[in-house]
Parts: C-alpha cells; sequence; structure tokens
C-alpha cells in the first residue's frame, strides 16, 4: 500500500498508527483471533514496521470478500505475515473479519463462504486491460526533479550508494514522484527502531524512467536517524532486514 511522500523529515501531517496499534485494531476486530498462536502475536509484539495490501476480491448481487495481506518486519530481519477476510455472507449481512497465519487456511475459509459461483474473483495484482496503451507506472510531478535526485544521493550514507552513473543521469530528470512503500515516517525522540521505505520515481528527458530505493531508519548506535539509498527495492529491503537484525 503506497501513501503519499509528506516532507524532507517524514512527518506527514497526522503520523499512520505504529505497528503495535495496527495489529491491536487487526486482532480487535476479527472474530477468530484467538486462534492464532501465542508464539505469533509474541513475535509481533517485537515488530519495527509494517505494511498492509489488498490481495483479492469478490463483489456480487450484494454479497462482497475482500482478502488483505499484512506484514510485519521484525527485529530479526524476518517477516510476518497474516492473512485478513472480510465478508458479508452472514445473514445479517453485517461485516464480519477473520485472520489467518497460513494462506491455505485463508483459502478453506474463503471457500466456505456462500459467494455465487458465476462471478469470478479479480486477483491482484492482475490487471485487465481494455486496450494495447500502456498505463504509465506513475504520476510524475515536473518539480525541480534534477535537484532532488542530487539531494537525495547527498543524505545517503550507505558506502554502496549509486554513484556518478547514476548521478549524472539524474540531471536528466525533469519530473519526479515519491511514495512510501513501507513502513511508517521515523519520528524524532520515538523510542525504540523504526522503518521505513520509499521509492523515488524519475523521468527523464529522453522518456526513460528510474527509482531509486531510500531507506530511512534508526537503527544505528545513538538511534539517530540515518538515510540509505539503493538502485533496487531487493537491495533495499534486504538492508532493512540486515539493519534489523543488526547488521
Amino acid at each position: 500500500m503506497s501513501v503519499p511522500y509528506e516532507t524532507a523529515a517524514y512527518e506527514p501531517a497526522e503520523s499512520p498508527e505504529s505497528p503495535e496499534e495496527h495489529l491491536a485494531r487487526l486482532l480487535g476486530r476479527a472474530l477468530n483471533s484467538f486462534e492464532l498462536p501465542d508464539e505469533t502475536i509474541r513475535r509481533l509484539d517485537r515488530a519495527l514496521a509494517h505494511d498492509s495490501s489488498l490481495h483479492s476480491a469478490h463483489h456480487s448481487a450484494g454479497l462482497h470478500r475482500e482478502t488483505y495481506r499484512h506484514t510485519w518486519l521484525l527485529a530479526d530481519g524476518s517477516a510476518l505475515t497474516l492473512w485478513e477476510l472480510v465478508h458479508n455472507t452472514a445473514p445479517s449481512r453485517e461485516t464480519q473479519h477473520e485472520v489467518y497465519e497460513d494462506e491455505e487456511e485463508l483459502r478453506t475459509a474463503t471457500g466456505r463462504l456462500p459467494l455465487p459461483a458465476d462471478a469470478p474473483d479479480f486477483e491482484l495484482p492482475v490487471l485487465v486491460r481494455v486496450s494495447h496503451v500502456p498505463e504509465p507506472l506513475h504520476a510524475y510531478v515536473p518539480d525541480d526533479s534534477a535537484d532532488h535526485g542530487r539531494r537525495l544521493l547527498r543524505r545517503a550514507e550507505n558506502s554502496d550508494r549509486p554513484g556518478e552513473d547514476m548521478a549524472d543521469l539524474l540531471r536528466m530528470a525533469f519530473a519526479h514522484q515519491i511514495t512510501q512503500a513501507f513502513g511508517r515516517p521515523c519520528r524524532a525522540g520515538e523510542r525504540g527502531m523504526c522503518f521505513s521505505l520509499y521509492e523515488h520515481a524519475f523521468l527523464l528527458h529522453d522518456g526513460r524512467e528510474l527509482s531509486l530505493w531510500e531507506v530511512e531508519h534508526t537503527a544505528t548506535p545513538d538511534g539517530r536517524h540515518m538515510c540509505e539509498v539503493y538502485p533496487s527495492e531487493e537491495d533495499a529491503r534486504s538492508a532493512m532486514e540486515r539493519r534489523a537484525s543488526g547488521g
């Protein structure tokens, strides 16, 4: 789930909920949360960041069913996912929530719902296109983008950050978009480690697109904020896992 990038300090007008608050809301509304193993709850108590996204949905004849993927980054660098099933198929037609740790259990629970068989699901990220015109991946905004790229590389503290070749490419940028891809903004004075991941997408004058991935975290000896920049999402997420596990 992407959310808008706010300011250079990543401080939104209303800070999003913490991993603990998100977990509490999820468990509070799920009818079967008591079925989750105690060990799973204990592991989630040490979560550093979280992300949620719609996985699939089914709407037909006034009935609906959606499934959501909730993922937490844990202090040991691993990730844990819970699956949420939301539906209104009970006789009262009230919306109900269920939560599962195993995706196979989610499928079994979904299969029990009395939904018509003639209305197929849409599964994300599969997209149905009605024309051959490709959709743009980003909504770019022209806003001194070359300077934004220069400042992004300048504040990166990791030794394996993109080098001069990338800096040369960014001088051709004339529009960009920034989205938060994981976690929540790190706030000054926050206790414990905090992680957030941002995609900085650039549109160049020759029509090419490129993205840099920024990790902001407080996994430093003195708890200060640190910015790292990587050329791919895979590299950035690997760095988050290393920092979370003390590497």
